[in-house]
């Protein structure tokens, strides 16, 4: 469907290609050179960008809805404003390449899945959701994609465990754990660091630095705000996050550092989020109305992109509105259905322990249950009903 959609499209872009220069420079840590100053687009690359930036805010603004009408039960944290990190890493990963992250998930979880409707499902707890609605808004998972995590900072030493599954299978893999930046000032950081550095494991360690943690400024909460310098004897790279096409070319580099056998690195992503730490925070008792409305003005990731390849006539303007337009009537679509979805049975409470069941009950409750949302697992190609399995043999 992708496929098709960008063919349509690109056919009324002006250009072949355009080259745009990195506004912010990158700032380096132990690095004799950095990522590339300038990054070249086709107009396939500037759509594919463009169309999920805006898949992105359009399923967050759909979940800021769902949470309001009382769809949503429990927490829910939003990533407006920060969807270029994850686009821009995202455009650079290889089928090999991994990802774990924070319960700040929901645009992770779209990028690895490319399940929309099965993303919004599950934030609102849906048996069709892509965790059949166990997980929620924080617990979204997908191949490649080790989910969100809601202990803060656990991520960080679950990334260098998959990044030491990719050194010892020796598959050429790169594990992105990505974090915020309180989370960036636990024990477990330093320990995952030390490990990572030690084996010289493929992770890079992402710090996500939207600037106010929960609620507090890094300046108060932080002795050191340079993030990319935490690691010590860790390579580290700076980066805007607030652009999608310097995170792009930081992840290329950071994939050629980590592949060349020179260990982990830490790459911080100075970046910034447009609502509160969740749903029940206003975002403005510790920052100002004025400051909000500033960068949403000023630093918005997909008016900037829009402007930048619009300007140069890679792609038409009226072409990314009538992909913007698509994009809204595919989640307003999602978003009337999950009204009526229903949420997960008995049936599948002890689903989903096991990759392969050995027993064909657990506490009487059958474990490989049919399933009502199977893209997941047809994705992973790894479900096969029990009574299959003893047939088979």
């Amino acid at each position: 469907m992708h496929n098709s959609r960008y063919s349509q499209i690109t056919k009324f872009a002006t250009a072949a290609k355009a080259t745009f220069k990195i506004e912010k420079p990158f700032k380096l840590h132990k690095l004799d050179n950095g990522p590339a100053s300038t990054v070249t687009l086709t107009p396939e690359d500037a759509i594919k960008i463009y169309e999920n930036l805006v898949m992105l805010r359009r399923i967050e603004n759909a979940a800021n809805t769902m949470y309001k009408e009382k769809l949503i039960r429990g927490f829910c944290h939003l990533y407006t404003g920060q969807e270029a990190v994850a686009v821009g890493i995202h455009s650079m990963l290889r089928k090999v390449d991994t990802v774990v992250t924070s319960y700040r998930c929901h645009g992770w979880a779209q990028l690895m899945s490319s399940d929309m409707f099965g993303v919004l499902a599950e934030i609102a707890g849906c048996k069709s959701g892509r965790s059949r609605g166990k997980g929620g808004s924080m617990h979204i998972y997908a191949k490649n994609f080790y989910g969100g995590n809601a202990i803060v900072g656990s991520q960080i030493p679950l990334g260098a465990g998959i990044a030491f599954a990719h050194k010892y299978r020796n598959d050429g893999g790169v594990c992105f754990a990505v974090y915020g930046d309180r989370a960036a000032n636990q024990g477990q950081a330093f320990e995952a660091y030390n490990i990572a550095k030690l084996w010289n494991l493929p992770c890079v360690f992402v710090c996500e630095n939207n600037i106010y943690g929960m609620g507090t400024s890094i300046k108060r909460s932080s002795a050191s705000t340079e993030f990319y310098k935490r690691g010590d004897y860790i390579p580290g790279v700076w980066v805007d996050g607030m652009d999608v096409l310097a995170s792009r070319e930081a992840a290329r580099y950071a994939i050629e550092h980590c592949n060349s056998g020179k260990g982990p690195l830490i790459m911080e992503m100075e970046t910034y989020r447009f609502t509160g730490h969740s749903m029940s925070d206003p975002g403005t008792s510790y920052r100002t109305r004025e400051e909000v409305k500033q960068m949403r003005e000023n630093r918005d990731p997909i008016k900037v992109f829009r402007e930048k390849v619009t300007s140069t006539g890679l792609v038409a303007a009226a072409k990314l509105k009538e992909l913007s337009n698509r994009i809204r009537e595919e989640v307003n679509d999602a978003f009337e259905r999950i009204k009526v979805e229903k949420e997960s049975g008995p049936e599948d409470l002890a689903a989903d322990i096991y990759q392969k069941n050995l027993h064909p009950s657990i506490r009487g409750i059958i474990p490989n249950a049919p399933l009502a949302h199977a893209n997941f697992y047809k994705q992973e190609n790894d479900f096969i009903p029990l009574e299959k399995k003893e047939k088979k043999n």
